[in-house]
């Protein structure tokens, strides 16, 4: 049986753009009166997908060579496929769920794992750069195409998210699938890397296994600040993240938690209460497996 699970996942981005808004001319995602970086739960999702493609597994969500399909494309060798089938093929259905056009209809499948929209833990300040491109912008105009360049400075990017033993129950999911979604977490955005994303650094990872699936803790986010110069942090040597509370809340709900998984990244300095610490200090009492 899978139990439920809490997560919470913290990467830094330097000189990168972590999710452009197409609607914005690809800046990165921003809320401008907080000045606060947003990244959407699709574009996380998305690392997830690619790490779990390169390792061989096939997905429901994915191109043919590097075009795009449908999805009716995607599941044109299922048209009489029951539901075990659909999730025995599909790991990112088992992950994340999907609708599935399948005999004329859509099946609709609530995936056990969710995640939030992702936000800085800092203020954080755009870089707008002039590119120019070695190509010419028209066949009668030798001189090479103008466009924009937008990044972040710095941003110490900040995700939740669950998974649902009930759900992953229906979806058959499993516990490799889960040691899968959690090497991802740790390698895929590094080995991801494009031009635009180069230069994003996972620090920190905790899965919260409960006991049961009938459990769940409040967002942990709400547990963790950056101690630094908020407003003009530039590097992660600049900050430190202050777990006392997440400490606190953690020992407060020992009982409920079979085990923590996690990483952390050694540049990544951790603070109780002001005091350095060590990860192991901040998960004390509490049955750990680092991954």
């Amino acid at each position: 049986m899978i139990n439920n699970s809490l997560m919470l996942y913290l990467y830094d981005a330097k000189l990168t753009n972590p999710n452009g808004d197409p609607d914005e001319e690809n800046r990165p995602r921003m809320d401008y009166e907080r000045s606060i970086n947003l990244v959407s739960d699709l574009r996380l999702k998305r690392y997830i997908r690619d790490y779990l493609l390169d390792k061989g597994y096939e997905l429901y969500v994915q191109k043919i060579g590097d075009r795009s399909v449908t999805a009716e494309e995607r599941v044109k060798d299922l048209k009489d496929a029951n539901d075990e089938e659909i999730f025995k093929k599909f790991i990112d259905i088992r992950l994340f769920g999907a609708t599935v056009p399948v005999k004329n209809d859509n099946k609709s499948f609530i995936g056990p794992v969710q995640f939030n929209w992702g936000y800085s833990l800092n203020k954080v300040e755009l870089l707008e750069a002039s590119i120019t491109s070695t190509f010419a912008s028209k066949e009668k105009n030798q001189q090479g195409a103008m466009g924009k360049d937008y990044r972040v400075k710095y941003s110490f990017i900040a995700f939740s998210g669950v998974i649902s033993g009930k759900r992953a129950e229906y979806v058959k999911l499993t516990d490799e699938d889960i040691a899968l979604l959690d090497e991802a977490m740790k390698k895929a955005i590094p080995l991801q890397a494009t031009r635009s994303k180069i230069g994003q650094t996972p620090r920190l990872y905790l899965r919260v296994e409960f006991k049961d699936n009938q459990t769940m803790l409040n967002d942990l986010r709400g547990y963790i600040k950056l101690a630094g110069e908020e407003e003009s942090l530039r590097s992660i040597e600049e900050c430190a993240l202050e777990c006392g509370r997440l400490k606190a809340y953690l020992d407060q709900n020992k009982d409920l938690i079979a085990k923590v998984y996690y990483f952390k990244d050694d540049e990544l300095r951790l603070l109780v209460d002001g005091k350095a610490c060590s990860i192991l200090d901040v998960l004390a009492g509490l049955q750990v497996k680092e991954l």
